[in-house]
């Protein structure tokens, strides 16, 4: 399957019946799957089976669904509320006569609160089930529309994350290739610092200066490291090549790169392996960027 992004926008329409719809999808980066729905009231019954449809085709990110109605052809019922319109009445009748002011007109009456409503007309529950079930089928092709969507911008997302790795492969490289990792410079800077500890003391220790230098010798030697960045990015490539959902996968190995990365810096005493993992770091965190969009 191909790579997916979390990133990603749909929208759909249809009608049935007297009921029109659109779907707008939208869908963010997040750690886990989360759906959002905003649905019209008295809708609620479309939310679980599109949210079982959104669950087979999504893994990660955070979905954002929301569906709008509206009734076509359909003339709404205008009704007097005779209650109100009596009580009202009556009241102006008590007033006749009391108060210096002309008649009250009709349509000032109807325009008084609660006496005119305006009401939707009755819906029939078979057209309702129809319409719900059109509805829910409209949002899977949606829901499908987002997913391509999605994995077109996994592609672009995939080729620059082999473009990283193939960045960081080539640093190792040529970190592995260091005139400072060259045995004769490793010597030289071993002799250097045993040099430096025996002209801390007149009296050093021989067992503690074979010590010393072992421990020397194990901080100069960055093979575990190099072989560790080669190993990682080899699974990388495979998980790229895998496709479905590895961005977690991917963030886990973002970070073992740039443990691996720190640890070069750390172990090195020599400028051109400094700088190199320094630039491996920052090819690193770009790998590690990237990877946060990915599902």
């Amino acid at each position: 399957m191909a790579l997916s992004s979390m990133t990603g926008f749909a929208r759909g329409h249809g009608v049935s019946g007297s009921y029109a719809w659109s779907w707008e999808l939208k869908s963010v980066n997040a750690k886990g799957f989360d759906l959002r729905f905003r649905v019209p009231q008295g809708w609620d019954a479309v939310e679980a089976p599109a949210r079982a449809k959104a669950a087979e085709v999504l893994a990660r990110g955070t979905v954002y669904a929301n569906l709008s109605i509206a009734r076509q052809d359909v003339a709404p019922t205008v009704r007097i509320n005779e209650s109100v319109l009596q009580a009202i009445i009556n009241v102006l009748k008590g007033l006749d006569g009391k108060i210096d002011a002309a008649a009250p007109r009709l349509d000032g009456i109807l325009a008084m609160k609660g006496v005119m409503e305006v009401v939707d007309p009755v819906e029939d529950e078979a057209e309702r089930l129809t319409a719900e079930a059109a509805a829910v089928a409209s949002f899977t092709d949606v829901l499908r529309g987002l997913a391509e969507m999605r994995h077109h911008e996994g592609e672009a997302l995939g080729r620059i994350l082999s473009g990283r790795l193939d960045e960081i492969a080539a640093l190792s490289k040529r970190a592995d290739a260091s005139a400072a990792r060259r045995p004769d410079a490793v010597k030289a800077r071993l002799a250097e610092q045993v040099a430096v500890l025996l002209a801390t003391s007149d009296r050093f220790d021989p067992d503690r200066l074979h010590q010393e230098a072992v421990l020397i010798a194990a901080k100069a030697d960055v093979r575990e490291e190099l072989d560790r960045l080669g190993a990682h990015v080899a699974q990388a490539r495979h998980l790229l090549s895998q496709g479905t959902a590895v961005g977690r996968k991917l963030d886990f190995l973002s970070q073992e790169l740039n443990r691996e990365a720190n640890t070069l810096c750390a172990k090195s005493n020599d400028v051109e392996l400094t700088n190199l993992g320094l630039e491996l770091k920052g090819v690193v965190e770009q790998f590690r960027e990237q990877v946060q969009n990915l599902e």
